[in-house]
């Protein structure tokens, strides 16, 4: 998984094909539960390039994009949102795949 560096890089890959962001944090619990099956998701998925975006170091890319829950996926396709999973709630890897199985 990538990690973000910039916020001209969020900008920059939002405007690629098929990017899955995955807002996150150090401390979240509920995202330390998803983190052991996260690299099977990329790999049933690798048409996506996944991004880990550090929700305390990109705060303000969080507020613009009304991400007040972790973890929460966000994914585009050419800049255009092809869907969300954006919650405070814990999540399986169940839910996460049905996520990207509808986004097409």
């Amino acid at each position: 998984m990538r990690t973000l560096k910039t916020e001209q890089e969020y900008h920059q890959l939002k405007g690629e094909e098929k990017v899955i962001f995955l807002f996150s944090a150090d401390w979240c619990p509920d995202c330390r539960v998803i983190e052991p099956f996260i690299p099977e998701v990329e790999e049933k998925f690798s048409d996506y390039l996944f991004v880990y975006v550090d929700r305390d170091q990109f705060i303000d890319v969080c507020v613009a994009n009304d991400i007040f829950g972790i973890p929460s996926f966000v994914a585009y396709d050419q800049g255009e949102e092809l869907g969300r999973f954006v919650s405070k709630d814990r999540k399986t890897q169940e839910q996460i795949e049905q996520f990207i199985q509808e986004l097409s």
